[in-house]
């Protein structure tokens, strides 16, 4: 007597099939395959105008930078600084009262306090900084603080804040850490070189109020409005790129080829090698939850 085999059936579950090997796939297996499912399709305009959040912070460190420059040759006095770090500070709570949604009196209240708290203790520190890599060479100076900077630039979230901006659901991650955390050694070991303490501690407080505060602001700015964003972004280029002329022709050259490089070069290329990217699914994947798991 003939019996009928037993039709094959896909699940996920249950053991093995009479008459049908652990790994059988039928003929049907691969109708479910699917090619380039989750490839995206960019466009070269887009891609250049999120690239312009590298190149505004780029122009940020970089204006940073000739402010130590200028103050390591005393062509920049302390109280030239402190009007600066007086105006950067007004400047910023302006941008986040006039962009933040979410911004309260009690909020900006606590930034105000914290403010206060952290300028009265970099204050009170500041000969301990003044004095802190006396016994180091100035190159060994020069050499670490290049790669600290370096480092920050690489490591830096470029689509996010340094510290959680208000309203935001994600704290900065480990990497945008480290990148803060390379800024502020930087910071310190510049100010270490000054020959006043006054001046160190202008510069340190110059130096955190740009690293910290800055990408929440331009943050902030650009969630408010994009077209506002592209402004002061091309303004803010337009005043680097003079002053790093003004210094140095060949720095200026250095530095324009990489914000062509990156507005322009880099989204090419990304645009390009979307090209050959192959992506094949099917039901072989693991299964991936739709949903954000939430306590």
């Amino acid at each position: 007597m003939e019996t009928t085999q037993r039709r094959w059936r896909k699940v996920a579950y249950g053991g093995m099939q009479p008459g049908f090997d652990d790994n059988h796939t039928d003929d049907t297996f691969l109708q479910e395959m699917v090619m380039n499912a989750n490839v995206v399709k960019r466009d070269m305009l887009k891609v250049m105008l999120d690239s312009v959040s590298i190149s505004q912070y780029l122009c940020i460190v970089a204006l940073v930078v000739l402010v130590w420059a200028h103050t390591l040759n005393s062509t920049i006095t302390e109280n030239v600084l402190i009007i600066l770090d007086i105006t950067l500070v007004g400047s910023g709570f302006f941008i986040l009262l006039l962009t933040a949604k979410m911004l309260s009196f009690k909020l900006l209240l606590n930034y105000a306090i914290k403010i206060t708290f952290f300028t009265t203790g970099l204050y009170v520190l500041s000969p301990i900084y003044h004095t802190l890599t006396r016994s180091i060479s100035s190159d060994s100076i020069w050499a670490l603080t290049t790669s600290l900077v370096i480092l920050h630039l690489f490591l830096h979230n470029y689509s996010g804040s340094t510290i959680k901006a208000p309203g935001a659901l994600e704290n900065p991650n480990l990497t945008s850490n480290i990148s803060l955390n390379a800024s502020i050694v930087a910071s310190l070991l510049i100010a270490s070189r000054l020959p006043s303490r006054l001046l160190v501690f202008a510069i340190i407080l110059f130096s955190l109020q740009v690293f910290l505060f800055a990408p929440l602001i331009t943050y902030c700015l650009k969630k408010y409005s994009f077209r506002l964003h592209l402004l002061f972004s091309f303004v803010l280029m337009a005043i680097t790129l003079t002053c790093v002329y003004r210094l140095h022709k060949l720095l200026f050259v250095v530095l324009l080829g990489l914000l062509v490089f990156v507005n322009l070069v880099c989204p090419y290329w990304l645009i390009r090698i979307q090209e050959y990217k192959f992506e094949i699914n099917g039901p072989w994947d693991e299964a991936k939850l739709c949903f954000n798991i939430t306590d």
